[in-house]
């Protein structure tokens, strides 16, 4: 197996640390727009396990916003699997670069969604990686396997839901996928500091959006965004947080594939949070078609999305000034294999200080890099199969938590807490 990493931000830098220490690929190429960033995250592989390991990492000059350019990269390096860590919104050119160069390929984020043009909080535009799935056939006839949301969310919550609906659910009535922390950034004089632990250009992307929902007797449909607050009590010490809908691609990927009378993603995003973002979506600060700015340069052309950005730390340099936890899982209320009311937790959590003691990497990044390596080591053990545009749901759970978990895999536990069932909504 020979992959090709496009993206060595935050996640891509998380990728490379924790892949130095599996055996299942030949090389892996290591590409970024910033050459440098690429170049970084090898040498951290070269100190900590000397340079027979970091052979295996190559360093490389890509744009992910050009599919002939991937394409190029991929097959000069004569890659079989890319490995997407880049944002959201190259990810039409990142796939179709892979399969033009015959490359299967993973991604953790999927295609970007529009809004409905006419009736955006009640129904349905685009969703997220519809654009993905509608190129099913042409992957498949191609014998090429294009393994989509297979981060942390979407990605191992899908896995988890897999797993309750083999093993511990007869019938399903909700997945609820509730994902918070008590993850705190401070500056150097101790101040706490505005600083999303993860890309704030989809995390603006997926919380102004209008949520999608599914439920088994309408669809899917739409919300407006932060509708239906509750309070989650979150395992590890995290405690009780307000969680609101978002829109995240586990509605769209979980009904295809597993019976369930209603798909939900709530995020805990704390009051100030959601604060911000309302301000920057009334000052229009969440648009992303440029607009003309003055500057002492003269007249600029900026994506006003792209300048908050910009101003923003980047979430792969403040793992030091972070301190918590991060979950993430899903809650399952169904009935259990006794046909007895259940609801189970199935969760993982990330401590930032773990993470930076032993990858320098913060929590919430590394939380979402592993998953796609365990995908990879099932791949290349021949474990999981198959051609077409596929979602980890499809896939026996059973081998990816236990490689997960295991002292020879990754390491990292997980666990079903059962809490109590309250008034299931029935479906026929």
């Amino acid at each position: 197996m020979r992959i090709l990493l496009v993206g060595a931000g935050g996640v891509g830098d998380a990728i490379v640390k924790i892949a130095a220490s599996r055996n299942f690929f030949e090389e892996m190429v290591v590409s970024d727009y910033d050459l440098s960033r690429a170049e970084r995250s090898i040498e951290w592989v070269h100190d900590r396990y000397g340079s027979a390991v970091a052979r295996r990492f190559i360093p490389a000059k890509i744009d992910a916003s050009s599919a002939a350019n991937v394409a190029e990269v991929a097959v000069e390096h004569r890659i079989t699997h890319v490995l997407n860590a880049v944002e959201p919104k190259f990810v039409p050119t990142v796939f179709s670069g892979a399969f033009t160069a015959g490359a299967h390929y993973l991604d953790m984020a999927m295609s970007l969604s529009e809004p409905h043009p006419d009736d955006p909080f009640h129904t349905p535009g685009i969703k997220l990686g519809d654009q993905q799935f509608a190129l099913n056939d042409q992957w498949e006839r191609s014998g090429l396997l294009a393994l989509v949301g297979i981060g942390v969310e979407p990605g191992l919550s899908n896995i988890f839901t897999r797993y309750a609906a083999d093993h511990l659910f007869s019938e399903i009535d909700e997945a609820s996928i509730k994902d918070g922390g008590n993850l705190t950034v401070r500056d150097e004089a101790g101040n706490e500091i505005f600083a999303p632990s993860f890309s704030i250009w989809t995390t603006i992307e997926e919380c102004l959006n209008p949520p999608v929902l599914y439920e088994r007797e309408r669809g899917w449909f739409t919300t407006r965004p932060f509708s239906e607050p509750e309070v989650f009590e979150f395992p590890a010490g995290i405690g009780a947080i307000e969680c609101v809908n978002v829109e995240h691609e586990e509605i769209t990927m979980l009904p295809q594939h597993l019976d369930v009378g209603r798909v939900s993603f709530k995020y805990g995003l704390g009051r100030e949070f959601i604060e911000v973002l309302q301000t920057l979506h009334k000052l229009g600060l969440d648009r992303t078609k440029p607009v003309r700015v003055r500057s002492a340069q003269g007249p600029v052309e900026v994506a006003p999305r792209d300048m908050v950005v910009s101003v923003l730390p980047d979430p792969a340099t403040i793992g030091p000034m972070m301190t918590g936890k991060t979950c993430a899982g899903v809650l399952v209320t169904g009935r259990d294999k006794d046909g007895k009311d259940r609801a189970t937790y199935i969760y993982h959590v990330a401590d930032n200080e773990w993470t930076m003691a032993n990858y320098e990497s913060q929590a919430v990044v590394w939380q979402t890099a592993f998953n796609p390596l365990i995908a990879l080591e099932l791949i290349a053990a021949g474990i999981w199969q198959g051609a077409g545009v596929m979602a980890p749901e499809q896939f026996d759970a059973k081998p990816f938590l236990d490689l997960m978990s295991s002292a020879q895999g990754y390491g990292q536990a997980w666990y079903a807490q059962e809490r109590v069932p309250s008034s299931p909504l029935r479906h026929p």
